[in-house]
C-alpha cells in the first residue's frame, strides 16, 4: 500500500490546554482547564518494512508507524496540491 515517497497524513492526538490553529475535533475536559483534539501531520515515507514503515517530517524528524495504524493514510489529491507546503520535500 505505501511506497517510499508517498506523502501521508498522520492524525496526531494531543492533550494541552490551547488548541492550535490546525486543531480539529476539539473535546473540552469536564472542568474545562484542558482540551482533548487531532492535528493532522504531513509527513513523506522514507522506507516500508514488513510491520512499519518509516516517515519523515519536514523538518528532518524521523518516526516509525505501524502499518495497520488506522491514524495513517494516504494523502489525497487536494491536500497534496493545496497543502504542498506542509509537506517534506522528497530526498
Amino acid at each position: 500500500m505505501f511506497r517510499p515517497g508517498d506523502v501521508v497524513v498522520y492524525t496526531k492526538t494531543k492533550h494541552t490546554t490551547s488548541p492550535g490553529p490546525r486543531a480539529h475535533d476539539i473535546e473540552p475536559e469536564s472542568r474545562g482547564e484542558y482540551y482533548t483534539y487531532a492535528v493532522d501531520k504531513y509527513w513523506i515515507v522514507d522506507q516500508v518494512d514488513t510491520d512499519a514503515i518509516l516517515v519523515r517530517t519536514r523538518r528532518g524528524k524521523s518516526h516509525r508507524i505501524a502499518l495497520d495504524d488506522p491514524r495513517l493514510r494516504l494523502a489525497k489529491w487536494w491536500e497534496r496540491l493545496f497543502l504542498r507546503s506542509r509537506f517534506p520535500t522528497p530526498a
